[in-house]
């Protein structure tokens, strides 16, 4: 139960608060270390999200509204008229929608592959998924003998020893990485660029292995690349069950054959929004605080964690700053991004817009890796930023979120960084998050409510903080 301060103790908290912040990059606080005032408030924060948090309720909303939430998609389009709608009910200041123009990529009805014409073992279903912008099969499909490689490298030392193949990537994601976010940059080459390498060389079409942590038989979707001189063919994830398997019947029956048939295909560019409200800030206003996340997802699940839990963080964050009654320096601005899945083309909208707004955005704070415990935040910028950020550490530690380093922050928030602004990323743990991602299994039943609600009292300290303290 959130501790009930007494009216003059709630007074003083707030006065408190009101003066500690000063102008940007300097510090008055002995020995570097924040106001006394900072944990009082840190403490109250988090209380009242546990207490009376409402990002739980506000995801089981937005994945009711819009599971499925691919840029171009009715989903999407329901998805920014709820962000909009729940702005407004939140009572931020300057809510409204900013016009993207999207991408349409659609999967369609038909997604089947099988290993076939094997004298060993006749044929075997295969969980597979188009991955994101795709082009389709011919509609009968296509029947091709499989090459197993580990890298694009490969592909290339092969050469025509892989045409009329289909090229079956099979690099697992490291296991002994201890942060699965670096097994994943380790790993996705294959699914992103995969396709181009095997057309090069005369393939037909691409496998990848899902890039999961998990071994299950649930495919794993997520963005692919062509290239404008480079034939465009079928690309699809393989379950890591599956893809176990037919490493194991390649090696039994080398002249196996495995049938691919997808009917996904790009339609005409789809008019959408960013959806952006804020507080707006009481001494220095035009200086920006932005926090983000992204509202489309993958067509698979309910993008309960990617990034649904994102978008609730941020919401939640600014609620809770407003139900305190606080009363922020700068300005502390919530964008929920669209098109980062397939495209970013809401995130350069955005940065377009702010490098002629008149407004300096200071620092943006991402929320893209799940809504798992919170462990701290990751800081770009010069040893100098960086420190001065760490110095707030103490105020996460009884949640266990005081791990400050250095770090990127995010994808939608990146076009920011040629404007100076500071990028900063919420850490989470990260260990399941890439048994979800991009897939069937990211359902809100696998979000904790309490683990959601500190992320969100963690984005909401370290933004009432930095818009009082500057950098």
């Amino acid at each position: 139960m959130m501790r009930r301060l007494k009216p003059f103790l709630m007074f003083s908290l707030m006065l408190s608060l009101l003066v500690a912040g000063n102008g940007q990059g300097q510090v008055n606080h002995p020995a570097n270390q924040p106001d006394s005032s900072y944990y009082r408030l840190a403490s109250t924060l988090i209380d009242s999200a546990l207490a009376h948090g409402r990002a739980y309720a506000m995801l089981q909303e937005l994945v009711r509204v819009g599971t499925a939430r691919l840029s171009g998609s009715p989903q999407a389009a329901a998805a920014v008229e709820w962000a909009y709608q729940t702005m407004k009910a939140l009572g931020l200041e300057n809510v409204h929608r900013q016009p993207v123009l999207v991408p349409h990529w659609v999967r369609g009805e038909v997604e089947y592959a099988a290993i076939v014409n094997s004298g060993r073992f006749g044929t075997v279903p295969l969980s597979i998924c188009a991955l994101g912008g795709s082009v389709a099969t011919p509609e009968t499909g296509i029947t091709a003998p499989v090459v197993e490689v580990h890298s694009l490298e490969e592909v290339e030392k092969l050469g025509d020893r892989v045409k009329g193949k289909i090229v079956f990537y099979n690099r697992p994601l490291d296991p002994t990485q201890r942060v699965t976010f670096r097994a994943y940059a380790g790993a996705v080459d294959q699914r992103t660029y995969g396709a181009v390498y095997a057309a090069r060389q005369g393939a037909v079409a691409v496998l990848v292995r899902s890039m999961s942590t998990s071994l299950d038989d649930v495919p794993h979707t997520g963005a692919m690349r062509y290239k404008p001189d480079v034939p465009k063919i079928p690309a699809a994830a393989i379950s890591t069950l599956d893809a176990e398997f037919l490493s194991r019947a390649l090696k039994a029956d080398p002249e196996l054959q495995v049938r691919l048939q997808l009917n996904c295909r790009t339609l005409p560019d789809v008019r959408s929004a960013n959806v952006i409200g804020e507080i707006r800030g009481s001494q220095h206003p035009e200086e920006v605080i932005l926090l983000g996340a992204h509202l489309d997802a993958w067509d698979k699940g309910q993008g309960a964690h990617d990034d649904g839990s994102g978008c609730v963080h941020v919401l939640e964050a600014l609620r809770l700053i407003r139900a305190l009654g606080l009363k922020p320096a700068r300005t502390i601005r919530g964008v929920l991004y669209m098109n980062e899945e397939n495209g970013l083309r809401g995130a350069r909208a955005y940065a377009d817009s702010a490098r002629n707004s008149g407004l300096t955005h200071l620092v943006a704070i991402e929320s893209d890796r799940g809504g798992f415990t919170p462990r701290g935040f990751t800081v770009g910028g010069t040893d100098d930023v960086l420190a001065r950020i760490q110095r707030w550490a103490g105020l996460f530690s009884e949640i266990g979120a005081d791990r400050i380093v250095r770090g990127g922050g995010g994808a939608d928030i990146s076009p920011l960084k040629k404007l100076g602004t500071v990028q900063m990323g919420l850490v989470v743990d990260s260990n399941r998050y890439f048994d979800y991602h991009h897939s069937d299994n990211d359902t809100i039943d696998k979000v904790n409510q309490r683990e959601l609600e500190l992320g969100a009292a963690s984005l909401a300290i370290m933004a009432y903080v930095l818009s009082m303290e500057g950098i």
